[in-house]
């Protein structure tokens, strides 16, 4: 019987076993929006994951919501993250890199020349983001034009690029949490007239047409997808038909044959059973269509959860978030049932090595 602690080859990434490291916003990046040696640290440090996802990383500067969140769209960023994938690869990792863009998620002190942020819609959405002055409320953002969203897919296609030569095994598009992906998705806040939105197929055109590139770019056994169907993250609201909208989504998704999909199961970081869906179908849909790629669950999981999911063929992997804050050796302590540290959430965001690298691990196993 396949267990959590097995290895797994999906696309072009062997991982050594099946604990994910969950895509973590920490904002610790310097200036230039670059990682820095404690981000080397900290990756290192977990590096006995399976696969690690890294912090959400905006692929244009347009696409930065949070104070001090890294970006992977410059010479400058691809060398710092060489240094980050060069250190986890030594210590025997495997990482990928998630590719972001807020959309409506910002500040306008946050966007290049005080611009409004950029969305599917000019509504303004009821949640906070992390500036200078800590938490506050989010801008109104303005509609991108049907002839600027070709710059968008161009500007995934670019990161994505940029990712390889940085020397990450791969990258994973963020189509979760409300943001931008999302919010051209789901008809709770699409309400363009143009050929991106409306019905289904039209609002899932943006999404398509990114991860159409970015295969085209760097190839399937390299790229991943990141998808929420009911989370009510970010004000993005239910879609009127979730189970239809991301049913056509992985049917379109099907003959790119991706290395791997990613669902959060519920709301993020909140209750699972938030709003009806049946995971069970879009996983067979995907494994149907390719039986090699990896389905990766992630929404609050413990040990014994994961352990029956991975046992039962539920998923191949399964992602794990805020355990892996206080718990660099977080495969160690699952594999043999031992206590969980527990984060110190007032170091979350912001800040330096407290509260970031400096959990300890276990004392080493005795030889």
């Amino acid at each position: 019987m396949t267990t959590l602690f097995d290895p797994l080859r999906f696309g072009d990434i062997t991982a050594a076993n099946r604990i994910a490291m969950a895509p973590l916003t920490r904002n610790r990046a310097g200036a230039g929006f670059v990682p820095t040696a404690l981000h080397v640290e900290y990756y290192t440090q977990r590096a006995s994951a399976g696969l690690i996802v890294t912090e959400a990383t905006q692929i244009s500067n347009e696409g930065q919501g949070y104070l001090d969140t890294p970006g992977i769209y410059n010479a400058e960023q691809v060398a710092a993250w060489r240094r980050v994938t060069d250190s986890v690869h030594a210590a025997g990792g495997r990482i990928v890199v998630q590719l972001w863009h807020v959309g409506r998620i910002s500040h306008v002190s946050l966007q290049p020349g005080g611009q409004p942020p950029v969305s599917s819609s000019a509504r303004v959405a009821n949640t906070k983001t992390y500036t200078r002055k800590g938490f506050e409320p989010v801008s109104a953002p303005r509609a991108l034009r049907t002839d600027e969203l070709p710059r968008i897919v161009a500007d995934y296609r670019h990161a994505a690029r940029l990712a390889i030569e940085a020397g990450f095994d791969g990258v994973e598009v963020h189509g979760a949490n409300g943001y931008l992906l999302e919010q051209f998705l789901r008809d709770s806040l699409n309400d363009r007239s143009d050929a991106y939105g409306g019905s289904i197929e039209n609002r899932a055109r943006l999404l398509l047409e990114v991860m159409n590139a970015v295969v085209d770019e760097i190839g399937a056994a390299r790229t991943g997808l990141r998808l929420s169907p009911v989370t009510p993250a970010n004000d993005i609201g239910q879609d009127s038909d979730p189970q239809a909208l991301f049913g056509h989504v992985m049917a379109r998704l099907a003959p790119l044959k991706l290395a791997f999909v990613h669902v959060i199961e519920g709301a993020t970081g909140g209750a699972r059973d938030v709003a009806p869906f049946d995971y069970a179908a879009l996983r067979r849909a995907y494994k149907q269509a390719h039986p090699g790629g990896a389905w990766i669950v992630n929404n609050g999981y413990d040990r014994a959860m994961a352990l029956d999911a991975v046992a039962r063929g539920e998923a191949d992997l399964v992602a794990f978030g805020r355990p892996y804050i206080a718990n660099p050796d977080l495969v160690r302590r699952l594999r043999d049932d031992l206590p969980l540290a527990r984060p110190d959430t007032a170091t979350f965001y912001g800040g330096g090595a407290r509260g970031y690298t400096d959990y300890p691990a276990l004392e080493p196993e005795p030889a």
